[in-house]
C-alpha cells in the first residue's frame, strides 16, 4: 500500500479551538467567547524614577480593582514599513524643491536598507476578556447518542455549540461590554488608550499568528485574502477576484461569517 496515495481528509479548523469570528467576538467551539482589545504602550525606561514608581502603583491598582480575569498578550512581529515607504515615494513625486526631493530619496533608501539588513521588530499589546461557556447557564456537553466512554472519542469538529451563535453573542455582550468599558476607564487613568478589535482585525490577527511564513515572505496578497483562507477555502483566482469586485454586496454577505464553509485538505 502506497501511503502517499492515501487521501488525508481534514481541515485546519479541527485543530483550532475557534468556531467562528463574528460581530467583533471570537467564538470558541465550547460556546465560550473572547473580546480582544488593542492597547497603547509606555516606554518605561524613558520615565523618571518618580514617574516609574507612579506607573507601578497605578498598574497595581488596576490589577487589584479587577473582579474578572483578563489575559495580557504581548506580540512581537517584524515591522511592516511598506506603507511608510509608499508615503515617502508619494512625497518624492510632488513638485517640491530638488534639494528636498534628494533628501527624501536618500532617507527612503536608508530606511529600506536598514529594514533589509536588520530585523526591525514591533511590539503590539492586547488585553483579552473571556466569557466562559458556563455563563450561558446550560450544559455544554457533546451532542451524541454514544455511551459515556465512547463519547470521549468524538472529534472536536463534531462538537456542537450549546446554542445558536447569535444567542451566544447576545449573552456574551451582556457580560463583556461592562467589563470592557470598566477596563478602558482604568487604562485611561494611566495614560493608555484601548480599542476593541473588529471582526476584520481579528481575522487578520489570527491569520498572521498561524501563517508566519507567509508574512515573513512578504506575501501581502495572501493577507488580503485572510478571510477566505481562514475559512478553509482556496485562494481566489483572477476570475473570482473580478467577480468579487463586480458584486460587492455578494462579497460582503460571504464575509459576514468566516466559517460558513469548510473544505477538506486532500
Amino acid at each position: 500500500m502506497d501511503l502517499n496515495k492515501i487521501a488525508i481528509k481534514g481541515t485546519t479548523q479541527q485543530h483550532l479551538p475557534i468556531e467562528d469570528i463574528k460581530k467583533d467576538l471570537v467564538i470558541l467551539k465550547d460556546g465560550s467567547c473572547i473580546l480582544v482589545m488593542k492597547t497603547s504602550s509606555v516606554n518605561f525606561d524613558l520615565l523618571s524614577e518618580r514617574e516609574q514608581e507612579g506607573m507601578v502603583y497605578a498598574y497595581a491598582a488596576i490589577i487589584n480593582s479587577l473582579t474578572f480575569p483578563i489575559q495580557i498578550l504581548i506580540r512581537s512581529a517584524l515591522k511592516d514599513v511598506s506603507d511608510y515607504i509608499e508615503k515617502l515615494k508619494y512625497q518624492e513625486s510632488k513638485p517640491i524643491d530638488p534639494l528636498m526631493r534628494k533628501q527624501i530619496v536618500s532617507y527612503r533608501r536608508f530606511v529600506e536598507e536598514v529594514v533589509k539588513k536588520n530585523n526591525v521588530l514591533t511590539k503590539t499589546f492586547y488585553v483579552i476578556i473571556p466569557f466562559y461557556s458556563v455563563e450561558l447557564g446550560i450544559g455544554t456537553t457533546v451532542k451524541t447518542s454514544l455511551p459515556a466512554p465512547l463519547s470521549l472519542l468524538v472529534k472536536k469538529s463534531d462538537q456542537k455549540l450549546p446554542m445558536e451563535k447569535d444567542q451566544i453573542i447576545k449573552k456574551a455582550y451582556v457580560s463583556l461590554e461592562p467589563k470592557r468599558d470598566h477596563l478602558t476607564h482604568l487604562l485611561a487613568r494611566v495614560g493608555l488608550t484601548s480599542k476593541q478589535l473588529t471582526t476584520k482585525e481579528l481575522i487578520q490577527l489570527f491569520y498572521q499568528i498561524y501563517n508566519q511564513e507567509s508574512i515573513l515572505a512578504g506575501n501581502t496578497e495572501a493577507l488580503t485574502q485572510a478571510g477566505a483562507i481562514i475559512k478553509g477555502s482556496k485562494p481566489l483566482s483572477p476570475r473570482q477576484k473580478s467577480a468579487k469586485t463586480e458584486n460587492p454586496k455578494t462579497a460582503a454577505a460571504n464575509q459576514e461569517s468566516i466559517y460558513q464553509t469548510k473544505t477538506d485538505v486532500q
